[in-house]
């Protein structure tokens, strides 16, 4: 997994640089991001609207229309129950990209507060949570997860606690880093002398000032989280059928491959494929623009 590169300069004074640089400056970044972003905006679009938009029941069942081809009553076919793929794909986005939201956002909270604690306290207790974080990192992510799934079995929740634990690591080590440069900044010195507390500091300041790079670091774990997720989907430990996901879907298509119909697995997996790149696009290109800022 990438991790954000650090290069930030010792400056004075207390401004905060605030998080995002804009549309119309994101768009400037040039085609492939904006294509990128373009494309994040349809997914979550999709996502959300779902029922409005998918033509089907993605449960709905129709023997009759079993494994058929691209159709005008089905543009991307049916699979081998006769449902409708591309109903079962539009809502697939929903957990596609519920299960790596929760997981970003759980492991970025506790990655912020660990790392922060690290950086602003020092000494033992610093010590103690970076030993803790390289330990959680010693443990690849997919087998914590297939542990998770053995002890509270599958579905969704259990894959999500576990990778969120996971990918703390990854967050908590880059904040430390970087909030630990920020501390030895001037103005950090000059609101201690003024009487504030380290908590109005770090909260009123220091984090603000580092959550561009932490955000740029969010988006390429979100499609680090969404393969990772589709992946035990896939092997059946995540979201099980009949639910629409797309690792799941790609699994039940795989039968389907031996009576050459491609569709009902190739349609999921491309859509996992075209997220993960789209993510780590808008990820490097936040990351390229906060790497300019600092400069």
């Amino acid at each position: 997994m990438s991790t954000i590169p650090i290069d930030r300069k010792a400056a004075g004074g207390g401004m905060v640089r605030r998080p995002g640089f804009g549309v119309l400056r994101a768009l400037r970044q040039g085609p492939l991001f904006a294509g990128a972003a373009v494309i994040l905006v349809l997914l979550v679009l999709i996502a959300v609207f779902a029922p409005l938009i998918a033509p089907y029941d993605p449960d709905a069942v129709d023997l009759t229309a079993t494994l058929a081809g691209s159709s005008s009553d089905h543009l991307l076919g049916a699979d081998q129950s006769g449902r409708d793929i591309l109903s079962r794909v539009i809502h697939g986005a929903r957990t596609g990209l519920l299960g790596p939201l929760l997981v970003v956002g759980i492991s970025t909270i506790l990655g912020i507060v660990l790392g922060v604690a690290a950086a602003w306290r020092g000494g033992w207790i610093d010590a103690m949570l970076s030993r803790s974080m390289d330990l959680i990192f010693a443990f690849p992510g997919m087998l914590v997860a297939i542990l998770f799934v053995a002890v509270f079995g599958s579905g969704l929740t259990a894959p999500v606690i576990a990778m969120s634990v996971a990918y703390t690591p990854y967050v908590g080590r880059l904040v430390r880093s970087i909030a630990a440069q920020e501390k030895a900044r001037p103005y950090i010195e000059s609101y201690r002398v003024q009487g504030w507390s380290g908590w109005t500091i770090c909260v009123r300041h220091l984090i603000p000032n580092i959550t561009p790079t932490v955000l740029a670091q969010s988006a390429i774990n979100f499609g680090y989280a969404l393969m990772d997720l589709a992946a035990l989907s896939y092997l059946g430990f995540g979201v099980q059928p009949p639910d629409s996901d797309w690792g799941s879907m790609i699994n039940e298509g795989q039968a389907a491959l031996l009576q050459d119909a491609m569709l009902p697995s190739f349609a999921p997996g491309l859509c996992i494929v075209v997220a993960v790149v789209a993510f780590g696009i808008v990820g490097e290109g936040i990351a390229d623009r906060v790497a300019k800022r600092e400069r």
